[in-house]
């Protein structure tokens, strides 16, 4: 009888890179959470960063009609031009900065914007500075086109974001460039904007690229108005988002607003790696702009707003600490460590026995993960409380 053939995995090898790209460990928390639900548990989720608010009624019924309408085919790589005006638009309106519509890159999300933007600027080897703690797409993002992912451990005193002299005692000879994001995921902070300014002028100074994530910075919550990086100059890479302000995560819509000299070059890589985004999105999309939609995202801005205002203090009553207040997003980063020295096991005892949700620190870098959890505050206040509820007589047995 001939020998079984060998199968793929016996006679091929995976890319080295796929080494260094670890579990999104939030996305697996979910997966148990969801299985708790399946079995019969009430489970509070604030663990991920979505929006309980969906859609704003004019999205989905232009969406509809772009249905009825057969606008179902094929979009340039850059999006449907209407829309990056419209885009270039709400910038002017909402951060006072004027940004031709040509520069705007439409793309599949800001995930699928930050892949192109380290596409086009990682080379292998090159090493690209983001703070400790950050989103962990990020430095996944700069692995997966064989760069290196420089993690800076920053702390309550630097609201956790990287600043002008950091960026600069960290410039090394392989360094290319920096990420940012601000406000940012997972600790809410910003980055002040005359340091931004400097911060931009360090990188300038080595002829490297900058890139902020503004994707929350419609969710800011100081008196001042909030400042786009684009204010800075055209050199500035800015990725943002219908996902959170615009409260549409499934629909897999972003931007990327880019120097005039790489637009070309941007379009080459999009219609290559994605083709287009998705023309219903597109279409769809345009009717955030509507003013009776902006006043609703507006509105629910301030709900977010009263979310924190509660669950801040809320949870310093419990015991943890909020080592520097969020002024933006919806998340809070805390300290757990009066509670517990491993975070991620106290997370897990968490959602078994009082059935909450919140995310360990280990997802976000390698700078005291182990004293941190990420806690989404992005769910009806009802739930807020509940969770509270919860957590308090949970520490309570847990005391005993």
């Amino acid at each position: 009888m001939p020998a079984a053939p060998p199968t793929l995995a016996a006679t091929a090898a995976l890319a080295r890179r796929t080494q260094h790209i670890e579990p999104f460990r939030v996305m697996e928390l979910m997966k148990r959470a969801h299985a708790l639900e399946r079995e019969g548990r009430s489970i509070i989720h604030l663990s991920i960063g979505e929006p309980d608010f969906t859609a704003a009624p004019a999205v989905v019924s232009a969406l509809q009609r772009s249905v009825a309408a057969g606008a179902t085919g094929y979009t340039g790589a850059l999006g449907i031009e209407v829309l990056r005006r419209a885009i270039a638009t709400h910038l002017a309106d909402e951060f006072a900065v004027t940004v031709d519509p040509g520069r705007v890159v439409v793309t599949a999300g800001a995930s699928a914007a930050l892949l192109l933007a380290c596409c086009a600027l990682v080379d292998p080897g090159g090493e690209v500075l983001m703070a400790d703690p950050s989103y962990p797409c990020n430095r996944h993002f700069v692995s997966a086109f064989d760069g290196v992912p420089v993690t800076i451990p920053v702390g309550p005193g630097a609201r956790y974001q990287l600043d002008a002299a950091t960026v600069r005692r960290h410039w090394g000879p392989q360094t290319r460039g920096v990420l940012l994001a601000s406000p940012s995921n997972p600790t809410g902070t910003s980055i002040a904007f005359d340091e931004l300014a400097a911060l931009v002028g360090v990188v300038r100074e080595h002829r490297g690229f900058t890139i902020v994530d503004e994707i929350y910075l419609g969710l800011s919550y100081t008196n001042l108005p909030p400042r786009s990086a684009l204010a800075l100059g055209d050199d500035v890479l800015v990725v943002s988002s219908f996902s959170k302000f615009f409260h549409m995560t499934g629909w897999r819509l972003g931007w990327l607003v880019v120097p005039p000299v790489w637009v070309d070059t941007f379009e080459k890589l999009a219609q290559n790696l994605f083709i287009c985004p998705s023309a219903l999105a597109q279409h769809a999309a345009l009717a955030c702009f509507e003013p009776e939609s902006m006043a609703l995202y507006r509105q629910r801005r301030d709900e977010f707003r009263a979310r924190r205002d509660f669950i801040v203090p809320a949870l310093e009553a419990l015991g943890f600490g909020v080592p520097a207040k969020p002024d933006g997003a919806f998340y809070v980063y805390l300290d757990c460590s009066r509670f517990t020295d491993d975070s991620a096991t106290f997370a897990s005892e968490m959602l078994e026995e009082a059935g909450v949700a919140m995310v360990p620190g280990e997802d976000f870098g390698s700078h005291e993960p182990q004293r941190h959890l990420r806690l989404s505050y992005a769910t009806a206040m009802p739930k807020l409380r509940e969770a509270v509820s919860r957590v308090q007589a949970w520490l309570q047995r847990r005391a005993q």
